[in-house]
């Protein structure tokens, strides 16, 4: 099944490599989304395509030894035609 996730992450997410860490998981999964840096310390990332490839991300993420989450706000939003997964600046 395909969805899309809007996922605010809370916690040490910034200066840790969060961004780039979820950029190669992503890809490697062939998932679609972006990740950005938040002004107050968060991280937000929209995430597309298969459940299961999704929840593999985020375990990845959740498990890396730099990266501490605090907790994380998430909703599914409709899905979106764009291709790849990228950094915003």
């Amino acid at each position: 099944m395909e969805e899309r996730r809007r996922i605010e992450f809370h916690g040490r997410v910034q200066g840790v490599g969060f961004r780039s860490q979820a950029r190669k998981y992503a890809s490697a999964y062939g998932l679609k989304g972006w990740v950005r840096n938040e002004y107050d310390g968060s991280v937000t990332m929209e995430i597309q395509g298969n459940t299961d490839m999704i929840n593999r991300v985020l375990k990845h993420l959740t498990s890396d030894r730099y990266i501490e989450i605090d907790w994380v706000d998430s909703k599914t939003i409709p899905l979106e035609e764009k291709e790849g997964f990228h950094v915003r600046y």
